[in-house]
């Protein structure tokens, strides 16, 4: 007969339970642990126990001071995770990361199986205590699946599968729909574990020790943005000092971490929270000296982080009228950044400098004024320089050209010869480049271009004219064209400083500079010569006229021979320049 209060066979008692699991633990924290036998045999002898205790026993004096055996068991939880968790980032190498994948999989398998368990005590009508039992190994369970599921260099996909499986299990027992709600909590009013996690990592989160576990930054980071406003302003004591460590750091991989972080923190914590205690001058402060690492990954993620924190820095800002407004953070980066677009010759960051001026130009409006003179100098530059196949440079600015020309337009008629040879030269540079640059991206340089004519036209009063001209006769080209043949130009005024000034327009274009309300165009197809020029308001005929000779309205020889296409009008074109004024009829 059966003693009472003795346990079934095969089960250990409880006190024999919360003995087990203290010599268990005492094996994987303790001096013998670096001995990889005495780890082993402890995780046999865990795998073991969780085989041979009922679901009853297992989470039984949850509700003690101590927690019981529960609590017991979520320290062994806790010495798994960091059993399995990588080294310094000093050691390891190839070796290393798949000796830390194998303790990775083998613990993953303990938690799969410790998991399942409660899985069971929660089917179990006469066991309730599991749910207490949870809150002791939800967090370091979260920390290895987390650790492990990510691509990371001590990772394998072994590994990956088994941490991805164990996270699975976790939120299904935990009855949360995805990692988001199992951090803030699933239902309203419920309390997530978000908190629980940022304290787990807290200890190694901290100036001297958050370089000793590699993963831990990656599960910060990747914790964090899984939580949004407005459920992240309440943490915000926990995950704004990490984020500003981890970004301070000398190499970039950190630095770009962080300002991640910071620019999630930027997005999903209010305002008023923000300027509290100062903090957003001091994310500023922190965000502005990264501007002088030379990296364009890096450059890239502050610029973003900045101009959402600019709306923050300036909330404010209020002019009063009367003296000249003060100068904002924004015009403070964007100087420094025109610094250092002028010399630089990298393309990488000559593209990630370019793709953010656009943004900077609809920040700042009509104060752009400030920078027309920076940013005049660059723009022509920047328009000057091959930019490989995607042209990615060069399409920013010329989008950040057609911004500035409609915020600023009152400054843009004193620029208009300089603007003007630019975006003509470009043009030209476009259509004669026989690269490997795709035709789409030929295209779109086009079009950007012609729109900022037409801007430049209309902010300059209609200073930039179509008009007909003569036969022309411009060096070898002229070979392959009738001599009666009517071409299109822009007659320079003595006023331009462009005088004899002579190229081929392809047909895109000139479809587009003729697409206003108040020009006429004729039938046209291939590509047609011309000469662009501005011509002060009074001097021409009539606004906008585009002419063509009623009797030509074929394609120019040799254009159809190349498809029609813009870049290929100018293969037959050795030189640009032109003898004789093209409004004056050459000389035989």
């Amino acid at each position: 007969m059966e003693r009472e209060g003795s346990s079934p066979p095969g089960e250990c008692p409880a006190s024999d339970l919360g003995q087990a699991l203290s010599q268990i633990l005492h094996r994987l924290t303790g001096p013998e642990s670096r001995r990889g036998s005495a780890r082993n045999a402890a995780l046999q002898d865990l795998s073991a126990l969780l085989e041979a205790t009922g679901c009853d026993r297992l989470f039984a004096g949850s509700d003690t001071p101590l927690g019981g055996a529960p609590g017991t068991l979520g320290e062994v939880t806790a010495a798994l995770e960091k059993h399995a968790a990588p080294r310094k980032e000093e050691e390891g190498g190839a070796d290393g990361c798949s000796a830390v994948a194998e303790k990775a999989a083998a613990v993953g398998l303990l938690f799969t199986k410790l998991l399942r368990r409660v899985e069971s005590a929660k089917e179990s009508p006469g066991c309730l205590a599991w749910k207490r039992g949870l809150r002791h190994l939800a967090g370091p369970i979260y920390v290895f699946a987390i650790t492990h599921s990510l691509q990371q260099p001590w990772t394998r996909p072994g590994s990956r599968e088994v941490a991805r499986e164990v996270l699975a299990l976790l939120l299904r027992v935990s009855e949360c729909g995805s990692v988001a709600g199992f951090l803030r909590g699933e239902h309203e009013g419920e309390k997530g574990r978000f908190a629980e996690i940022m304290g787990l990592l807290q200890p190694d989160l901290n100036k001297e020790s958050w370089k000793n576990n590699p993963a831990t930054k990656h599960v910060f980071s990747w914790t964090l943005q899984q939580v949004t406003r407005p459920w992240l302003n309440q943490h915000l004591e926990r995950i704004l000092p990490p984020s500003l460590l981890i970004s301070d750091d000398y190499q970039i991989e950190n630095k770009v971490l962080g300002v991640h972080c910071l620019h999630h923190i930027v997005l999903n914590v209010p305002a008023a929270d923000l300027l509290q205690y100062n903090r957003a001058q001091v994310l500023y402060h922190a965000l502005f000296n990264h501007l002088y690492t030379p990296e364009h990954h890096l450059i890239q993620a502050v610029l973003l982080c900045l101009l959402d924190l600019f709306p923050v820095l300036e909330k404010g800002l209020h002019w009063q009228g009367g003296a000249a407004r003060p100068t904002t953070h924004c015009d403070e980066v964007l100087q420094l950044i025109l610094t250092h677009m002028e010399p630089e010759h990298r393309i990488l960051l000559r593209r990630t400098y370019a793709r953010s001026l656009p943004a900077f130009v609809k920040r700042l409006g009509i104060l752009t004024v400030r920078h027309w003179k920076r940013l005049e100098r660059v723009i022509l530059g920047y328009l000057e320089v091959y930019d490989g196949p995607e042209e990615a440079a060069r399409l920013k600015i010329l989008e950040t050209l057609k911004l500035l020309m409609q915020y600023t337009w009152p400054r843009v008629s004193c620029r208009l010869v300089v603007l003007l040879k630019a975006l003509l030269k470009l043009i030209c540079d476009v259509a004669r480049d026989s690269s490997l640059t795709p035709e789409p991206v030929k295209g779109a340089l086009l079009e950007e271009a012609t729109d900022c004519l037409l801007l430049l036209d209309r902010c300059s009063q209609g200073q930039v004219k179509l008009k007909k001209t003569g036969p022309a006769t411009c060096g070898s080209a002229d070979e392959q064209r009738p001599r009666n043949q009517e071409v299109t130009s822009l007659i320079p005024g003595p006023e331009s400083g462009l005088l004899n000034t002579c190229i081929c327009v392809p047909h895109p274009v000139q479809q587009q500079l003729c697409r206003g309300p108040s020009c006429t165009l004729g039938p046209l197809r291939g590509c047609q010569r011309a000469s662009f020029s501005p011509i002060p308001a009074g001097q021409a005929e009539g606004p906008h006229s585009f002419h063509r000779h009623p009797s030509s309205h074929s394609a120019t020889p040799g254009a159809a021979d190349h498809g029609g296409t813009a870049g290929g009008w100018l293969q037959g074109v050795s030189g640009l320049s032109c003898p004789v004024p093209p409004h004056q009829p050459p000389s035989n």
